[in-house]
């Protein structure tokens, strides 16, 4: 086996197989030998990615579900929402794991390695690899591993987490309305956090419950999993077997993760701090950045000048240091945001495509008090 690679990518999960997917669909890369290092075989269906699109991309042929309509309640709002010209789209771990990889396997240039990474080394013109089998050097490494030491240890970036634990449940009879997609439910008990059920109807008969809070401290397992039963009772939903459960924890936080970056070394992913800080949503921004960067290997070598800090940035940045100090002010917070504005304008701007104007008037439309409190703190404390 060799022993050098032009690129190696360290992760062979969303990010990796992502970049490495259109890695292969580019002709540039065709004469570049590439290697993908996970430790996983990535066989199991083990998360659920969603995301919301206008235009299809390079996954819709694995969507396995979308809906037009989503359901959003909270003190201040509640309402059904059509959502064209989007839909909100599911897909499977384990269909995206064997999609790319299908296609990957098919391309002599690319190679798999199931071994797990001990140390990576930054020498000046590679990156040199150790695993628990062998050496390896890269001439670009990509590293998709999150270190949440890093995270836990610094204190000049808020840092929450978005954490969950879901039930894939099927009943007897049918209940549900696999048209419409319950986005947010804030009607749950907060106990002083940013609690909310997160509810996607596949069939009249199954659908995913998943308990999810935007906050500091994980639950204990009983507790999530007592929130998800009650709300079942209180819907009247009592005859029904759980097919499977999912468990998460993602990072939510402006951390500049970029600043690890080195010549020939970029942090993606979670790791790059690609998951959106202010949702924890990571699939449709790993899309994007994935193909921002292959535009970027085309034209550059200096792997430090891609990451950009934008006025989304700092968008994020707030909203985690208000729900850091005030955590229980979730509910009204994205209560009135959706109460306010047009949810094509809620998308965009979560997908950091709106305008100056635009922003404005999803600003305005929030309490503003505690996020005046948060500009004051981070430009003057």
């Amino acid at each position: 086996m060799q022993t050098h690679y032009d690129y190696i990518i360290l992760g062979g999960g969303l990010s990796g197989l992502t970049l490495a997917y259109r890695m292969a669909q580019d002709p540039f890369f065709d004469t570049k030998s590439i290697l993908i290092i996970d430790q996983s075989a990535k066989k199991e269906n083990d998360r659920t990615w969603c995301f919301w699109e206008s235009q299809p991309d390079i996954f819709e042929e694995i969507v396995s579900h979308r809906w037009s309509t989503i359901g959003f309640k909270s003190p201040v709002f509640s309402d059904d929402i059509a959502i064209q010209p989007y839909q909100y789209k599911k897909i499977e771990g384990d269909d995206f794991y064997a999609f790319a990889k299908a296609y990957l396997v098919t391309k002599t240039h690319i190679s798999f390695l199931q071994e797990a990474v001990l140390s990576v080394e930054n020498q000046s013109d590679q990156v040199v690899i150790v695993t628990d089998q062998k050496k390896l050097s890269g001439g670009k490494v990509f590293n998709s591993i999150l270190n949440s030491e890093i995270l836990e240890s610094q204190s000049q970036h808020q840092y929450l987490k978005q954490h969950f634990i879901g039930w894939f449940i099927k009943t007897e009879t049918p209940i549900f309305d696999p048209d419409v997609a319950t986005f947010m439910d804030f009607t749950v008990p907060q106990n002083g956090n940013c609690r909310f059920m997160y509810v996607l109807p596949t069939s009249t008969t199954q659908a995913l419950f998943e308990y999810t809070l935007f906050s500091k401290d994980l639950l204990e397992d009983t507790e999530y999993e007592n929130a998800i039963e009650d709300y079942l009772k209180e819907k009247d939903i009592l005859q029904y077997s759980i097919e499977r459960k999912e468990q998460g924890n993602i990072p939510m936080s402006s951390y500049r993760f970029d600043k690890h970056a080195s010549k020939n070394m970029l942090h993606i992913g979670s790791a790059g701090g690609w998951t959106k800080a202010s949702t924890g949503f990571t699939f449709k921004h790993t899309l994007k950045k994935t193909a921002s960067l292959i535009d970027f290997l085309k034209k550059e070598q200096d792997l430090r000048l891609f990451s950009k800090r934008t006025r989304f940035w700092w968008y994020d940045l707030l909203l985690v240091d208000v729900l850091y100090r005030k955590n229980h002010l979730g509910a009204p917070i994205f209560g009135e945001m959706f109460k306010n504005n047009p949810t094509d304008r809620i998308f965009k701007f979560l997908d950091d495509e709106t305008t100056f104007k635009q922003e404005l008037q999803i600003i305005w439309s929030l309490p503003k008090k505690e996020f005046i409190k948060a500009v004051f703190s981070r430009l003057f404390g």
